[in-house]
């Protein structure tokens, strides 16, 4: 992430947390929207909760749930799911993107040829 990329996302990490733009969702919620998934170039770098991005774990970003919530997400378009713990902010974009899955999580619900696609989000469970 560039250094003007990490500034944007702490300083609207920042600003979420003064704000208390934090929305612990009760488990069951649903979400619907569109799922993307990170690039190579992120691979070792840290996430908005102090992570290391690994491409190999089941995780993902989403704008407001609490680090540590899981979900479950279905790509709407094969019916595939995956279960990922939320430990990064974003995706940061100005259309209907509400979720950015890991590499892992993206491969686990065949979406990686797509690179976007269609998903509803289930709140499993928020975090501790």
């Amino acid at each position: 992430m560039k250094s003007n990329q990490l500034f944007r996302t702490a300083a609207l990490a920042v600003v979420s947390l003064i704000s208390g733009f934090l929305i612990a969702a009760e488990p069951g919620e649903v979400l619907k929207g569109q799922a993307s998934f990170y690039s190579k170039g992120f691979v070792g770098k840290k996430t908005a909760s102090g992570e290391l991005y690994d491409p190999a774990s089941l995780t993902a970003a989403h704008r407001t749930l609490p680090f540590g919530t899981m979900v479950h997400v279905t790509n709407l378009k094969n019916g595939k799911t995956v279960v990922v713990r939320i430990n990064n902010r974003g995706p940061f974009t100005k259309n209907n993107r509400i979720i950015d899955l890991s590499l892992a999580a993206a491969e686990k619900v065949a979406m990686t040829k797509d690179g976007v696609v269609d998903v509803k989000v289930v709140i499993l469970e928020g975090a501790e």
